[in-house]
């Protein structure tokens, strides 16, 4: 039996998104839901007590980065990822892909795999679907990610159909590699840029692989919210309703929201702890940068209309004075009330789901957080 199960226990009438139970071996987690980065084993600046205190179900580690830094023999020894960072939910590792665009400059993309200089100090590396899997395998997560490639945004039709048709080999690869099937849960990743057609050969290539779980790659990387909506909108009926459907690296407030809309389970962004750590937070009334100014004095919470740790206890003024001091606390606070809020948001959603009316809730989030006004370009 696959590790990895998906229960879906409601369509929204008013929009068509998911409500459903994610079942891993480290337990079973409400969809739709926000996955928080976790890329070097920790959330930055956040402890897992209270990330479970926020009430965090699963969260994301980085293949790529934990082979370099401690070494993924290092992790296995200690008894895989959950005993290393003592987090006893679940765990989704990514599978190093994305490096080969992150870290375009130090890379060369050949059929075998991929050919790295390593960012920290220049050694020269090999990375591979077998590799990629071996390194999973020992990290012990519970949703694993196959190794694909995530082209840059944008990219030619012709560029799109070779990467595309190996992204299908290689995940064949990797089903192949894969040493923990009954342990580990292995996703198949879509790809195929704003392509319609390329997005509908590489959903059926995956799906005949029958694997466990699918997410939508190349999204997040560029590309306008309307091209992102569009290629959600005829990508996901592609996608098994019993299996879940991950749409990787997005976490701003509307993309969450139109995202389930058009029926993604899962989501995971370093956005909240990136714009925490330069004093950026997200409020029920839209983005404040509690750096600026006018912040010196006011003695309210962050969000009037939030209940964490950070909102019930420190203001404003005395969060801004950290943060233009840098002390670490301020951006514990900041970090954490705005995992805090995405983590919440999943949940309103899931409630709007429920109740049939999660068309309505988009209208008036987005009336009130300012996703109309004309910065919110900015987010």
């Amino acid at each position: 039996m696959t590790p990895i199960r998906y229960e879906l226990i409601k369509t929204c009438k008013q929009t068509g998104a998911r409500l459903g139970i994610l079942h891993t071996p480290h337990g079973s987690f409400e969809t739709p839901m926000f996955m928080p980065v976790g890329t070097l084993a920790t959330v930055k600046t956040l402890s897992p007590e209270e990330l479970k205190e926020m009430g965090a179900g699963v969260i994301l580690s980085n293949t790529y980065h934990l082979w370099l830094r401690p070494g993924h023999d290092i992790v296995k020894e200690a008894g895989g990822l959950h005993s290393f960072m003592n987090w006893d939910r679940g765990i989704l590792t990514d599978s190093g892909g994305f490096q080969v665009f992150s870290l375009s400059e130090f890379r060369r993309i050949e059929e075998e795999g991929v050919y790295f200089r390593n960012h920290l100090n220049g050694d020269r590396l090999f990375l591979s679907p077998e590799k990629a899997m071996e390194i999973q395998n020992a990290l012990g997560s519970d949703i694993m990610m196959a190794f694909d490639e995530c082209p840059p945004y944008p990219a030619t039709y012709e560029y799109m159909k070779q990467s595309v048709e190996r992204t299908s080999r290689w995940a064949e690869r990797c089903l192949k590699a894969h040493q923990r099937p009954n342990e580990q849960g292995l996703f198949g990743i879509v790809q195929g840029g704003e392509f319609e057609d390329l997005r509908k050969q590489s959903a059926q290539d995956l799906v005949s692989l029958d694997f466990p779980g699918y997410a939508v790659g190349g999204l997040s990387v560029g590309e306008p919210k309307e091209v992102m909506n569009r290629v959600l909108e005829f990508t996901t009926p592609l996608l098994p309703a019993n299996k879940p459907r991950y749409l990787m690296g997005v976490g701003s407030p509307d993309s969450l929201i139109d995202g389930a809309i058009r029926g993604i389970d899962m989501f995971d962004c370093v956005l909240p702890t990136r714009i925490g750590r330069n004093g950026t937070v997200m409020t029920s009334q839209g983005r404040v940068v509690i750096k600026n100014a006018k912040y010196a004095r006011d003695f309210s919470p962050l969000d009037p209309n939030c209940d964490c740790y950070t909102c019930r206890n420190y203001t404003r003024a005395y969060i801004r004075h950290l943060i233009k001091c840098d002390e670490t606390f301020g951006i514990r606070l900041t970090s954490y009330h705005n995992v805090y809020f995405l983590i919440k948001l999943m949940e309103q959603v899931r409630q709007a789901i429920r109740e049939d009316r999660l068309g309505d809730f988009r209208e008036q989030f987005f009336e009130q957080y300012g996703f109309y006004a004309p910065d919110a370009k900015n987010f």
